[in-house]
């Protein structure tokens, strides 16, 4: 008796340079399904385009200005895996469920510590800059 031969490579969007394509392909799409569907990844979005010009003035090195930026893109990678949850939760049922409901809370606390983390990052930033410029 023989062993039935399983393929253990899934690459359903092909290999090599292609996969990076189709990947590229597939993170614009999931860009686009955010800025269209989810209100929260818009006004992060907007938040971002304060902080932006906001953190050229605050940041005292260029290491500096790469926390405060990347304190705000955490936020946005946590937004996008809450609505992506959110959509799979919703996917499977619509209907209450105990563990629907749970997955669905857990992944808005998640956004709820990186909200925390860019509040921290930035009123520190603030702070220094305040002592910089009475100083």
């Amino acid at each position: 008796m023989t062993k039935p031969e399983i393929n253990l490579v899934n690459k359903p969007n092909g290999t090599g340079v292609g996969r990076i394509l189709k990947a590229t392909q597939c993170s614009i799409k999931g860009f686009k399904a955010a800025f269209k569907e989810e209100s929260a990844f818009r006004t992060e979005l907007a938040l971002g385009l304060v902080l932006l010009p906001l953190s050229f003035w605050l940041a005292q090195s260029l290491q500096h200005w790469a926390l405060l930026i990347v304190s705000f893109l955490i936020l946005l990678i946590v937004e996008l895996l809450n609505s992506a949850i959110e959509a799979l939760t919703d996917r499977v049922g619509v209907e209450y469920h105990v563990l629907s409901g749970r997955a669905k809370d857990i992944a808005s606390a998640a956004v709820t510590l990186a909200l925390i983390v860019l509040f921290i990052v930035w009123v520190v930033a603030g702070y220094e800059k305040i002592l910089t410029l009475i100083g």
